[in-house]
C-alpha cells in the first residue's frame, strides 16, 4: 500500500470528518485507523494488517463481514430495486420481514413500524405510547411521563436523551429535554442504595415500582434495556428484576418500552434477551444485528391493541405523523431476512452459548482476582471487564491515567481490536466466532490487560 495515500487521506480525514463520540483533539493527535475491508471475523486496515473485531463493529456485524447468505441476499435485491417509499405502498421484502418478526418476538408483538437506526426506534416508541393514551378508547391524556434508569442510554435524538441517564453525554442538552422519572439502575457491583446480594431483596425493583405507584395516573411508559444496560457498562441485571418490574407495570396500566437495540439478536445467549424472564412487553425496539451491520435499518415492533388506536375517520384519522425516506428499505429487508435465516439453520444460538461458556471459563482462570479487576459483566456474548485502582474499596483510577484506553491500544497494536467504555473495556466478538478465533481473542485480550497493568502500576508507585 502506498503511504502516500495512507496519509492523504489521515489528512482529509482531519481536515473534513467528524467522528462521533471522539473528543477533537484526541482524534486531530492520533494515527487513524483506516479500514478498507473485512472478511469473517477480520478488518484489515488500508496497509493490510488484519485485526478481529472484538467489538462486532460497534456491536451490530453480529454474523461477521462478507458472510455468504447476507452478501447473495443485497445482491439479488440490488438487481431488482434498490428503494421504494413505504408511504402510502409496499413491497415483498418489508412485508416478509415484518410478517417473521411478529413470529419471532413475544407473544402479542404483531406490528412493525420500520426506521433507520436504534435512536429512532426508541423515539417511534415514546412517540407511539404518548399518542396510544391520548386515542386509546378510554383516552388518558394525562399520561405523558416516562421512567428510564440511571445511566441508560437509548440513543441520542431529543426523546432519547431525556429518556437516558448519562450525564456525561448529555447534561449540555438539560435546556431542551422533558422531565424524565428515574430509578437506580440494579447495578449490583456498584449498588447505588449501598446494598449486596442476595441480602437486599431486589431492593432497586422495590425502588422503580414504588415510583411506577406514586405517578401511575401520569405515566405513558417506562423505557429499559433488558438483561444488560450496554452503554453504561454492560450492567446485568440480577435474577428476577426484569419480570418483576414488567409484571408490575402491567398491573398498573403503564406500557413497557424494553430496548433490544444493543442485546437483541442472539448477543445475550437468547433470540432476545427479554425471553430470558419471559417477558411480553408493548413495545420491543430493534436495530443493529438486525441487517447484521450490512445497512441501517430498525424496527419498532408493538402489539394490535396500540396499533387498533390509530384507527380513525376522515374527520378524526389519528394517524400517526412520524416517517423516515429510508423506512422499510428493500436492501435491509433482504438481508434481515438473511439474518433470520441464518439464525434459523446455522446454529448461532447454539455457537454463543459454546463461546460464552468458553470466554467466561478463561477470565475466570486467568484475569479473576488480578490487581485492577473489579469486576467481569457478562451475558452470552455481550462482556464487559469493569477496571479498578483498588478491588477493596471499588476506587476508580484518577481520570488522567485511562486504563481502559491504554489497554485498547494495546490489544489494537496486537491484532485486536475492542474499545474503552469508561473504565471498563467491551468485548463482543461476533456471534459465528469459532473456537480458534476466540481462542486467540482471548489470547490478545489477557496480554493487552498483562501489559497495561504493568504500565498502569508504574505508574501508581510513589
Amino acid at each position: 500500500m502506498d503511504d502516500t495515500l495512507q496519509s492523504r487521506l489521515s489528512v482529509a480525514d482531519k481536515a473534513h470528518c467528524w467522528h462521533p463520540f471522539t473528543p477533537v483533539a484526541d482524534w486531530e493527535a492520533s494515527d487513524p485507523l483506516i479500514i478498507q475491508s473485512g472478511h469473517g471475523v477480520y478488518l484489515f486496515d488500508i496497509a493490510g494488517n488484519r485485526y478481529f473485531d472484538g467489538t462486532s463493529s460497534l456491536w451490530c456485524s453480529a454474523l461477521g463481514h462478507r458472510h455468504p447468505r447476507l452478501d447473495a441476499a443485497l445482491i439479488d435485491q440490488i438487481g431488482q430495486m434498490g428503494h421504494s417509499t413505504f408511504l402510502g405502498m409496499t413491497h415483498p421484502k418489508a412485508i416478509q420481514l415484518a410478517q417473521r418478526l411478529a413470529e419471532i418476538t413475544a407473544d402479542g408483538l404483531d406490528r412493525v413500524f420500520y426506521s433507520d437506526n436504534g435512536a429512532t426506534a426508541v423515539e417511534i416508541a415514546l412517540k407511539m405510547a404518548f399518542q396510544y393514551h391520548v386515542q386509546k378508547p378510554s383516552p388518558e391524556p394525562q399520561r405523558t411521563r416516562f421512567l428510564g434508569l440511571t445511566g441508560a442510554y437509548h440513543g441520542d435524538t431529543l426523546g432519547d436523551v431525556s429518556v437516558g441517564g448519562v450525564n456525561h453525554f448529555h447534561s449540555l442538552f438539560k435546556p431542551l429535554l422533558f422531565e424524565t422519572l428515574r430509578a437506580p439502575a440494579p447495578h449490583c457491583y456498584r449498588c447505588p442504595l449501598g446494598l449486596s446480594r442476595p441480602q437486599c431483596a431486589l431492593a432497586c425493583l422495590k425502588e422503580a415500582t414504588d415510583l411506577i405507584d406514586q405517578h401511575a395516573e401520569t405515566l405513558a411508559a417506562v423505557v429499559v434495556e433488558p438483561i444488560v444496560q450496554g452503554a453504561s457498562g454492560m450492567i446485568t441485571q440480577p435474577e428476577g428484576w426484569l419480570k418483576g418490574l414488567a409484571d408490575h407495570c402491567r398491573n398498573r396500566n403503564v406500557l413497557l418500552i424494553l430496548d433490544e437495540v444493543a442485546v437483541g439478536f442472539g448477543r445475550t445467549g437468547t433470540m432476545f434477551a427479554c425471553e430470558q424472564e419471559a417477558v411480553s412487553p408493548d413495545f420491543i425496539c430493534l436495530a443493529k444485528g438486525l441487517t447484521g451491520g450490512y445497512l441501517p435499518m430498525a424496527a419498532t415492533v408493538t402489539t394490535n391493541e396500540i396499533y387498533n388506536a390509530f384507527r380513525g375517520d376522515p374527520s378524526n384519522p389519528k394517524t400517526f405523523y412520524h416517517g423516515h425516506t429510508f423506512t422499510g428499505n428493500p436492501l435491509g429487508s433482504a438481508v434481515a431476512l438473511a439474518v433470520l435465516d441464518a439464525f434459523e439453520h446455522d446454529h448461532i444460538l447454539e455457537n454463543v452459548n459454546r463461546q460464552a461458556q468458553r470466554i467466561s471459563e478463561r477470565f475466570d482462570r486467568d484475569l479473576i482476582g488480578r490487581r485492577f479487576i473489579g469486576e467481569i459483566r457478562q451475558r452470552g456474548l455481550m462482556i464487559g471487564v469493569d477496571l479498578v485502582q483498588d478491588r477493596a474499596t471499588q476506587m476508580e483510577f484518577p481520570a488522567h491515567l485511562k486504563p481502559s484506553a491504554i489497554m485498547c491500544r494495546i490489544a489494537r497494536s496486537k491484532g485486536l481490536l475492542i474499545r474503552p467504555l469508561g473504565h471498563n473495556v467491551t468485548f463482543l466478538p461476533p456471534l459465528i466466532s469459532t473456537d480458534q478465533e476466540i481462542n486467540d481473542m482471548l489470547g490478545i485480550f489477557i496480554e493487552s490487560y498483562l501489559e497495561m497493568e504493568n504500565t498502569i502500576a508504574a505508574e501508581l508507585v510513589p
